[in-house]
């Protein structure tokens, strides 16, 4: 199985430009809420960092504006460099991957707080799946058999884990597909379109912003397998923060206007975006269950 892997083992974070937001003057006196002068935010590189940077700008700049305090928000590398730097308490704040959450959980502490609501204040949730084009003759995962198969990136939950759970459910060797780690979600949809793959792992949010920007034509691919739905990705705290300002970020979330939501939530696949919603750890056990049926361990994300 062929892998674009960046180890976990690497001290240094490579960080994608940093967005500033919610500065305030007052900011600049620590306290509870405001832990040396600001609150950094990580954020898991769901999609393109040049889309999710402004995306976030809205989101940053809410809360900073709730709890009178600077928001640093930072696009990380990889789920793993967001992973090390919860547990090397660079992070105050960190927005997982489900599967991602489970390792920073275990290794981090990484406790979660919220995720993405709709409109009718409903916890959001979307699904993994392989594609094929429409007059390909794969019809089943059976017929992935010597074909070439691509998936998002290491780690990622609906570009990585299900769908290799899938086939192992089918009784389908990895050795038996030639694997290609395309390098993230859009990526793995463009290896499609272009033909450079048999098939391919889109889950419902990418296709969704594939759909709205013009570049995937649903009736031109097929789906051959979707997985279960997953709930969305967690906004979570690092467990040894100050309880008051675990309360005092858990309440600036929960009441953050949808609006400040709404692009972010539109790359998530939660379109209208509602508010977030109170999540826990219980939210997110099929995850855990995953992991451990799946033997993975956090040298796998």
């Amino acid at each position: 199985m062929k892998r674009s892997h960046i180890a976990l083992a690497t001290a240094a974070l490579v960080l994608a430009p940093v967005v500033l937001a919610g500065c305030t003057p007052a900011a600049e006196a620590e306290s509870a809420t405001c832990p040396d002068g600001k609150i950094t935010f990580g954020i898991e590189p769901f999609e393109d960092p040049q889309k999710l940077e402004p995306a976030y700008q809205a989101v940053g700049a809410s809360l900073g504006e709730a709890l009178d305090c600077e928001v640093e928000v930072q696009v990380l590398e990889d789920y793993s460099a967001e992973v090390l730097a919860m547990e090397n308490g660079k992070l105050d704040i960190g927005q997982f991957g489900p599967l991602g959450y489970v390792f920073a959980s275990e290794r981090a502490g990484a406790e979660p707080l919220v995720s993405f609501g709709t409109a009718d204040g409903e916890l959001s949730s979307y699904t993994g799946g392989i594609w094929v084009a429409k007059d390909s003759d794969i019809e089943t995962l059976e017929d992935l058999r010597g074909k070439d198969l691509a998936l998002g990136s290491v780690g990622s939950t609906s570009g990585d884990a299900l769908p290799r759970f899938a086939l192992a459910e089918a009784n389908i060797a990895e050795s038996d597909i030639n694997l290609n780690y395309a390098g993230g979600h859009p990526e793995s949809l463009l290896a499609l379109t272009n033909g450079a793959v048999d098939a391919a792992q889109i889950n419902s949010q990418t296709m969704g912003t594939a759909i709205k920007e013009g570049t995937f034509n649903e009736e031109d691919f097929r789906q051959i397998w979707q997985s279960d739905p997953i709930p969305n990705d967690p906004m979570t705290v690092r467990a040894d923060a100050d309880p008051e300002f675990k309360a005092a970020v858990k309440d600036a979330l929960l009441n953050m206007p949808a609006d400040d939501l709404e692009e972010v939530a539109g790359y998530l696949g939660v379109t209208p975006a509602g508010q977030l919603i109170e999540v826990d750890k219980s939210t997110y056990q099929p995850l855990f269950d995953l992991a451990e049926t799946m033997n993975l361990t956090e040298e796998d994300v």
